[in-house]
């Protein structure tokens, strides 16, 4: 098989045309790319969305969520979301700062007593900094967002998994989201009707849930996710479908004001130059802000929003595949061939 690379280069070339192609065209173009680029990188099952500012304008399932039973992927399959759930986190805490609960740049140990990093802030925890505010120093680390945890309940009055369940899964009608492998547990054995009709929903999304993979050159090889409880960084699990409602929401201003995510967006700046990371999301300089996550021989997941034009891809996978073959945590998302091809469809 020819490299991707280079199928999407001949494919451009050949597709030169006075008349810039229909949406329908364009669209089908992210299809065959995306398949090609998921057998090439050896992912047994993916899923894709592209958001407009105001629906869905494409959705896709990919190969298998389960080889074993031969279930193919459809749009609808739950997933983990790895590192996607911290903005989803970033959001919550945004807004309660946006009340007034909580300060962006007030050391956390102002609100938890026995914080392991004290002295750190919100700020910079969400953009993965450490060091004086005039000069951060950068060091991606989705697990130093648990110290966030606490928050919850000063800003919401309940845990994080409580306020992600009221606040976004139930408020944004995200059906088929769980708030963690184990989010049935602590709800059984009572006897309420409405925890009972949760587990009941939960347990049903969760028997759809696309079964993890690792793979490698000695082939493909069912494994478990290492991820089983919800965090601020990582444990949510839902589909493409159920995460552009939450992508919606954010950019048509019902979670957030238009000022907050602007700020959520702006980086912090080093000797004059800005570093990779916003406030729960990557920022680059192509004006658009992304994300990613990965669950090493188990799931990934890959967001790129350009904001200007009114447009997000969400990819979501059941093996590390859509960030394993690149190195993401560096900050430039064009080193993803998926984010390669969505960005030359889009932005050419």
């Amino acid at each position: 098989m020819r490299p991707v690379a280079l199928v999407l280069a001949l494919a451009l070339f050949r597709g030169a045309s006075p008349l810039p192609p229909t949406r329908i065209q364009l669209l089908g173009l992210f299809g065959a790319y995306f398949e090609a680029l998921r057998v090439q990188t050896g992912i047994p099952g993916m899923a894709a969305a592209i958001v407009s500012d105001t629906d869905v304008i494409w959705d896709q399932g990919f190969g298998r969520q389960d080889i074993g039973h031969g279930i193919s992927t459809r749009a609808d399959t739950p997933f983990q979301l790895d590192g996607l759930t911290q903005v989803m986190t970033a959001t919550l805490l945004l807004r309660c700062v946006e009340e007034g609960r909580i300060g962006l740049d007030v050391p956390l140990g102002q609100y938890i007593p026995f914080s392991a990093e004290p002295g750190a802030t919100v700020r910079q925890v969400l953009t993965h900094t450490s060091g004086p505010p005039g000069n951060p120093v950068f060091s991606y680390n989705v697990a130093r967002l648990e110290l966030l945890r606490p928050l919850f309940p000063l800003c919401f009055n309940e845990s994080l998994r409580q306020t992600f369940k009221d606040s976004l899964l139930t408020r944004l009608a995200m059906v088929d989201s769980v708030p963690g492998l184990d989010a049935i547990m602590p709800t059984l054995p009572t006897g309420d009707l409405a925890t009972l009709q949760e587990a009941r929903l939960y347990t049903g999304v969760l028997a759809r849930l696309a079964v993890p993979y690792a793979v490698s050159q000695q082939g493909v090889i069912a494994s478990r996710y290492g991820v089983t409880t919800l965090g601020p960084g990582t444990g949510l699990i839902s589909t493409v479908l159920d995460f552009a409602k939450f992508d919606l929401a954010l950019r048509q201003g019902v979670l957030l004001l238009g000022n907050t995510l602007t700020s959520a967006w702006t980086p912090p700046t080093r000797f004059n130059a800005s570093l990779p990371h916003g406030m729960g999301w990557f920022v680059q300089s192509y004006k658009g802000v992304w994300q990613f996550g990965s669950d090493t021989n188990a799931s990934s997941a890959l967001l790129v929003s350009l904001p200007a034009r009114g447009v997000t891809l969400v990819l979501l996978a059941n093996s590390d595949g859509l960030a394993k073959p690149a190195s993401l945590v560096a900050g430039d998302v064009t080193v993803s061939p998926f984010a390669r091809v969505f960005l030359s469809l889009v932005v050419r």
